[in-house]
């Protein structure tokens, strides 16, 4: 039997839901849901109340227990690398889907499909060049 303690949200679980989103949204051509992505994504940026840590708190579950990523040996600056992930795939997903989608129709495309990838494989060539930047 599966109890709600044993059920929580990943920053994984919402990279993979993300990028499925993004592909549905685009393929149904839901410009509305692009934008609600685009808000949800900017908002968390800029806030740091992230929905899987809502998810969490919600759920009960002790984030402890979660895997998470290691401290970054090289960290100069004091913002999250999830953080910053948040808004520059946030401000992305604005620029190429709802400001300019006739131009650059296949970059959502493409972010939608790496997200989801990263996702489901939990590697994030764009998390790691954050991280590299110095971003804790």
């Amino acid at each position: 039997m599966l109890l709600a303690a044993d059920i929580s949200m990943t920053d994984r679980l919402y990279r993979t839901l993300l990028g499925g989103l993004i592909l549905v949204f685009l393929y149904f051509d839901l410009p509305w849901g692009m934008v609600a992505l685009v808000g949800l994504l900017l908002f968390e940026g800029i806030t740091n109340l992230r929905l899987p840590r809502i998810v969490n708190f919600l759920l009960g579950v002790d984030e402890s227990r979660l895997p998470s990523s290691p401290p970054n040996p090289r960290a100069r600056l004091p913002i999250e690398a999830e953080r910053m992930w948040r808004l520059v795939v946030g401000l992305m997903l604005l620029v190429s889907a709802v400001l300019f989608p006739e131009q650059l129709w296949f970059f959502p495309w493409f972010m939608g499909f790496a997200i989801l990838g990263a996702g489901l494989s939990g590697v994030c060539p764009v998390l790691f060049a954050i991280r590299s930047l110095g971003f804790t």
